[in-house]
């Protein structure tokens, strides 16, 4: 249980701060199969990162 709660506030926690890495990624430009790579791998990451922290409690107002 304790790690369950773990797991989904580390997803919750992921997923609402991985878009401010996308910033700098974007701002070099996507000129690259590597760079095309590496925001398609960002995207990915985020979209589990979503799906893992969204029954996070600490999320919800009491």
């Amino acid at each position: 249980m304790r790690l369950h709660y773990s797991v989904t506030a580390a997803g919750f926690w992921i997923g609402t701060l991985l878009p401010v890495v996308y910033l700098p990624v974007i701002l070099t430009g996507i000129d690259s199969i590597s760079r095309l790579s590496l925001f398609v791998g960002l995207l990915a990451l985020h979209a589990l990162a979503l799906v893992v922290g969204h029954d996070y409690s600490g999320s919800r107002s009491r």
